[in-house]
């Protein structure tokens, strides 16, 4: 009988870890340990999930535990790439959060590493992978339900939480920006609905709008990307009002040739606080579709490829793909603009 994969996780400085560690748990695998360097606001929330799972003493006491085989890596962003690194040389596969990087360089030296070590670098595009409706409109695509997908628009907005968050989230440099970091998941499902394997940027937008006490806050950030077979337009910001129900009103519309589909993943607005509303338009459908069967087999996908190898969760060239279209667009809504970093 195969053993459960053991995994690890370094870095505590996002929420994100809960649902990163509590869905390798629920696809079998077992929490070995978990190392952070210093205590931020996330650690209360963590420990209290996992109470039972051992803080190591530094970070090379998981990476040299050959039982380990993969690392789990929600640090500060712009330290993420360093620790993927060092759990690869040490033979171990990685989930990183997203944004898995920070900067093109960053994103070079994973290539590297990834083609001289032979190990699986994949980022946890949450608001695909983590999301009901998301798996059950990729079922509907790939089913031709709407045609050939020619367009998405995703929006992204999320709540600030300005006096819970950490001092590097309002640091440019630590986070990465607003594109590279929120909307690598709009950059994600544009190129997995369309079928794009790769893209251009169009024109790119970041800017400060209702935050002047944290110049280093980009707050309202924008991108229009373009393949050799679709366009997609994304919005993204930190906007939220506190009202609403939940973080953030995230919708995506995919217009196909033949149909279109929208996702209201986590609201829909007037009908309660029912989350997963996906709705189908066609010739001769018009409805709401019930996602609650569709789960989230990212996490079992990926167990699955550490074990035998394959890419089933994701291909690595897309991880790449999708991180380094965020990272160009970052780039090119920064030129000629002077951010703290």
């Amino acid at each position: 009988m195969t053993p459960p994969l053991k995994f690890a996780a370094i870095g505590i400085d996002h929420g994100h870890i809960l649902n990163m560690a509590a869905g390798m748990q629920a696809a079998g695998a077992e929490f070995a340990g978990w190392w952070s360097e210093g205590d931020g606001p996330v650690l209360p929330r963590f420990a209290e999930r996992f109470p039972d799972v051992p803080r190591a003493a530094d970070r090379a006491q998981l990476l040299e535990d050959p039982s380990i085989g993969l690392v789990l890596i929600a640090s500060v962003p712009a330290d993420r790439a360093g620790h993927a690194i060092a759990a690869m040389e040490a033979g171990k596969d990685v989930m990183a959060d997203k944004p898995g990087c920070t900067s093109l360089a960053d994103l070079e030296a994973l290539r590297a590493c990834v083609a001289r070590e032979g190990r699986i670098w994949s980022v946890n595009f949450s608001e695909r992978f983590q999301v009901a409706s998301a798996t059950k409109a990729s079922e509907l695509v790939a089913a031709g339900a709407i045609g050939e997908v020619v367009n998405t628009v995703g929006l992204g907005p999320h709540r600030l939480n300005a006096p819970s968050r950490a001092p590097w989230f309002f640091e440019r440099a630590r986070y990465g920006g607003i594109l590279a970091d929120i909307a690598a998941h709009q950059v994600d499902q544009f190129l997995h609905y369309t079928g794009s394997q790769s893209a251009e940027v169009t024109m790119a937008t970041v800017a400060n709008r209702a935050n002047p006490a944290h110049p280093g806050l980009q707050d309202f950030g924008e991108l229009a990307l373009r393949s050799d077979r679709a366009t997609g337009y994304a919005r993204v910001d930190w906007y939220t009002p506190d009202a609403l129900p939940v973080w953030g009103d995230g919708r995506l519309t995919l217009l196909g040739t033949e149909g279109y589909i929208e996702l209201r993943k986590y609201v829909d607005l007037g009908h309660g606080t029912q989350k997963d509303n996906l709705f189908l338009v066609t010739r001769d459908r018009c409805e709401r579709i019930d996602c609650s069967g569709a789960g989230t087999p990212y996490f079992a996908r990926l167990a699955a490829d550490i074990r035998d190898r394959t890419e089933t969760a994701m291909t690595q060239a897309h991880a790449f793909t999708a991180t380094e279209l965020a990272l160009e667009a970052q780039a090119l809504a920064e030129r000629g603009t002077c951010w703290e970093v």
